[in-house]
């Protein structure tokens, strides 16, 4: 299952902020439909049916079911950037 970084947790909380979406939604991640082997994050109010989701403290991202299988030993990260808008990536876990 996809862990979620303590940075990570730090910045989709901060997207979250101001945007005018329901407490219990989260980060998606699913396939992008026109390039294949690339995802897309997206902001959504709630998750959609077959998605897995993952929560940790007040933060929750829902993976797409054709998604799961993919990021199932990955880690969503942050790197630093500007406030706002973070630059995420996905990393192995050990």
């Amino acid at each position: 299952m996809l862990t979620l970084t303590d940075n990570a947790v730090v910045a989709i909380r901060d997207l979250m902020v101001g945007e005018d979406v329901p407490s219990d939604a989260g980060l998606r991640i699913s396939p992008k439909a026109d390039e294949a082997g690339t995802l897309e994050l997206s902001l959504s109010s709630s998750p959609e049916a077959g998605d897995q989701v993952v929560e940790k403290e007040d933060v929750r991202v829902f993976v797409a079911e054709d998604a799961v299988a993919i990021l199932d030993d990955k880690a969503l990260d942050v790197q630093p950037g500007v406030p706002g808008q973070p630059v995420f990536r996905l990393d192995r876990r050990a």
